[in-house]
This record gives structure tokens, C-alpha cells and sequence, in this order.
């Protein structure tokens, strides 16, 4: 199986040009690919398809195999490999995700991409829609205890489910102790994505994330779009801020106008190589 490695902002994934490669039972190669001592290495896989409704069909598997709706980082990391490998000259372009189809605004530089803008769509604020087992319109600050310890969470979801926890000091906090305990807690019946968040200012935003099926990883764009999103309704920050994380910084924006959105980040090429797959 021929393969490229991508990462945006150290979010890195296995990519798979399903227009030339055919790859049976994606859930176990996940694993294999994933396994950053016996394999590849990554957060993942993502496979890059045909699509009946869109220019391209996207689909991603964490790294324990379960497959997941949307993932920003992965989408970018999209949008170059298509351009820069010819499968369109498209400047935008629209993606088929398990989320809804995503809007890609490509920014080109020597003739490669070097940036691109997600639109990202409508953010999904009520908790039996995120999910989130908690009545109510939304769940803005809401109590939750979590190992026997009292947090408050902002729910939000982006095409996944996260919940937004507001701390100081996060360079500290033992996120692979806590993080398991939120992922896998009843509250949260398909898992839940926890973004751990420290405000800097009103512009600017520090987060680490812990990822059902991935644990920690160095960025998350759909948990930077929600952390975003859950600042505003905190009344934390502007609509539109930088959000820091392991792997650096996105910028985003939750237009009012519209009620998008927009995630603007780097796109990168590590290597290509060929795997081969033994079940």
C-alpha cells in the first residue's frame, strides 16, 4: 500500500490516495499504520476517495481504529495532497466528510499549498445533539464530576463531540491521567474529545487535547474551532482569536453573519513510502 505522511501542526496521519490504492478493513490498518514502534506511525489514518457528491471524499480512523466524523488538521493536509499532486487545479474546493461537506479555500505558494482556510460550518450548541447527556438549549459551564473531582464543561460539537474545561497552568496538568476519565465517562455516550484551556487574553487562546481513540495529540482544528466557540459563549475571548497549541497556532473565527467557522492553518508533507499490509 502506497501511503504519504502529512501533519498539521504535529497532528500527523497516514494518507491514502483511494483513487489509485484500494484498502480493505480500514479500521484494522488504522492500528497497524498508526503503531509508532511496529508501524508508521501516526494519529491515524485517512483515506482520500472518490466522492458522487463533491470534488472529494474523506474519510479518517484514529488510532485505535474507530472511525470519527471530521478532523481539521486531516482536512487541510487534504487539500494539499490533492493540489500538489495534481488531482485538481482548484483553488477551492469542496470535501464529503461524516460531518457535511467542508468548504477549502487553498492558499498557493511556488505552486504548492502552504496554507488553507476551512470552513468549518455551523456549530452544534445543544447537548443531546453534541452529545452530551444533559438537558437544556445548551450546555454553557455546567458542572460535571469527573473521578471524584468538580469541573465545568462547554459543550460543543464541530461533526464531533467535545467538551471545553477552562484552568490555569494547563503546561502542567497531567493530561493522560484526567484525560482517559473524561473520554470515557457516562455523560458522554459516543466518548468525547476534552479540550483542556488556558486564556491568555480576549485574542489569544492556549489549549492541550486529549482525543477519544488518540489520546493526547499536538493539535486538534476541530477542538481549536470549538474551544473558540465555547470562549465567546463564556464571554472569554472575541470571534476571532488565536488559538495555541503543542503543535502551534490556528486562527479562527466564528463569523456572527453567518454563524461559520473558519479555521485557517499550515498543511505539511513529511514522507512517502509503501507498506506492506499483513492481516
Amino acid at each position: 500500500m502506497k501511503f504519504t505522511k502529512m501533519q498539521g501542526l504535529g497532528n500527523d496521519y497516514v494518507y491514502v490516495n483511494c483513487f489509485e490504492e484500494m484498502v480493505e478493513n480500514p479500521n484494522e490498518v488504522a492500528k497497524i499504520v498508526s503503531d509508532r514502534h511496529f508501524g508508521i506511525g501516526s494519529d491515524g489514518l485517512v483515506l482520500i476517495m472518490p466522492s458522487d457528491a463533491r470534488d472529494f471524499k474523506m474519510r479518517m480512523f484514529n488510532a485505535d481504529g474507530s472511525e470519527a466524523e471530521m478532523c481539521g488538521n486531516a482536512i487541510r493536509c487534504v487539500g494539499k495532497y490533492v493540489f500538489d499532486n495534481g488531482l485538481t487545479n482548484k483553488e477551492t474546493i469542496f470535501v464529503e466528510t461524516l460531518a457535511g461537506i467542508k468548504v477549502l479555500q487553498l492558499e498557493i505558494k511556488d505552486r504548492k499549498v502552504d496554507m488553507v482556510r476551512v470552513d468549518m460550518g455551523q456549530p452544534i450548541l445543544e447537548p443531546a445533539s453534541i452529545p452530551i447527556a444533559l438537558s437544556g438549549e445548551r450546555c454553557v459551564n455546567a458542572p460535571v464530576e469527573i473521578d471524584g473531582a468538580k469541573y465545568h464543561i462547554t459543550g460543543v460539537s464541530m461533526g464531533n463531540p467535545h467538551a471545553i474545561v477552562y484552568m490555569d497552568n494547563i503546561e502542567v496538568l497531567k493530561i493522560e491521567k484526567i484525560g482517559p476519565k473524561f473520554e470515557n465517562h457516562a455523560i458522554f455516550p459516543k466518548r468525547i474529545n476534552t479540550e483542556f484551556v488556558e486564556v491568555i487574553d480576549r485574542n489569544t487562546l492556549k489549549m492541550r487535547v486529549w482525543e477519544r481513540g488518540a489520546g493526547e495529540t499536538l493539535a486538534c482544528g476541530t477542538g481549536a474551532c470549538a474551544v473558540l466557540v465555547a470562549s465567546v459563549l463564556n464571554d472569554k475571548s472575541e470571534r476571532r482569536a488565536t488559538v495555541n497549541l503543542l503543535g502551534g497556532d490556528l486562527f479562527i473565527e466564528w463569523d456572527a453573519a453567518d454563524n461559520h467557522v473558519y479555521m485557517t492553518g499550515p498543511a505539511t508533507k513529511v514522507f512517502e513510502g509503501e507498506i506492506e499490509i499483513i492481516h
